[in-house]
This record gives C-alpha cells, sequence and structure tokens, in this order.
C-alpha cells in the first residue's frame, strides 16, 4: 500500500464535497509528475490525505482512498471542457485519473500545524518551490498524521 497527499482547492472541490458525493473522479490534473504518479504508482486503496491549498487556511482536511485503477481523463477529449488538450487522442490519450473515495472528514491539520513537527519536515508538501497536486507520503509520515489526528492506522 502507498499514501499520498492530493491537493483540492475547497472553492473548486472541498472534503464538504467529498463526503457529499461519496467519490469523484480526480480528474484535470495537468502536470507529467503527477500524472505518472496515478497512471503509474496509484493502486486500489492506497491511502489518501485530502489537502485544501490555495484558501485561507490550507491542511489535510479528511482521508480518503484510491478507488479505482486510473483511466483517461475524458475532460482532454472534449474541446469545451476546461482542461481539453488537442493533442490527445481516444487512442493515445495524455492526461489519466483515478477515483477518490472519502473514508473520513476530520479537522483541519493546519499547514502551519504540519511545518511544526519534526517527524513530518521531509514532506514533499514542505520543500521550497513544490506545487504539485499529488505527492507521495511516506508510511512513517502517513502513521504520524493519523495519530496527530486521533485516527488509528
Amino acid at each position: 500500500m502507498r499514501y499520498w497527499l492530493m491537493k483540492s482547492e475547497p472553492s473548486e472541490y472541498s472534503i464538504d464535497d467529498l463526503a457529499r458525493d461519496g467519490s469523484v473522479p480526480w480528474f484535470g490534473v495537468r502536470n507529467y509528475q503527477a500524472r505518472n504518479f496515478m497512471r503509474d504508482q496509484m493502486r486500489v486503496g492506497d491511502g489518501v490525505l485530502f489537502y485544501h491549498s490555495s484558501c485561507a487556511e490550507p491542511g489535510i482536511a479528511g482521508l480518503a482512498e484510491v478507488a479505482t485503477p486510473a483511466y483517461p481523463d475524458a475532460t482532454q477529449f472534449d474541446p469545451k471542457a476546461k482542461y481539453y488538450d488537442a493533442k490527445a487522442t481516444v487512442d493515445s490519450p495524455r492526461w489519466f485519473n483515478v477515483d477518490v473515495k472519502i473514508k473520513k472528514k476530520t479537522r483541519l491539520l493546519p499547514l502551519s500545524e504540519i511545518r511544526g513537527y519534526p517527524e513530518l519536515a521531509n514532506m514533499r508538501i514542505l520543500a521550497r518551490g513544490n506545487r504539485l497536486s499529488i505527492t507521495p507520503v511516506d508510511p512513517a509520515e502517513w502513521r504520524f498524521i493519523l495519530k496527530t489526528l486521533g485516527e488509528k492506522a
């Protein structure tokens, strides 16, 4: 099992939206490294830290899991879609997504608090210049975050 941190702007799609919907395709990723994480490394059942970004108080807002294997992101083929890619074809898709399923909404674990734990100092979310919307999470970091949130590993 692997663990991931997946960012979403709450004004676009929040943990409350995921709690309401149950699961959602994680579409619109247009960064090759993040795409490769989904396409090549994510597996059904992998743990996900649902992270609110680009908001007043960014941080981990809930727990989720990968619910499907990667499949082509349909928005790349739709000329009217925000994430349309004219170079993508059905026979040769460029972009992929997985479905993410809610496990639990948690208290917000703000970025400021994450920064304060030496156990989390190497998280990619804290790296200078990191703008990836999907990053791997080390198993020890995952366990520490769950413990900090009062959850069972």
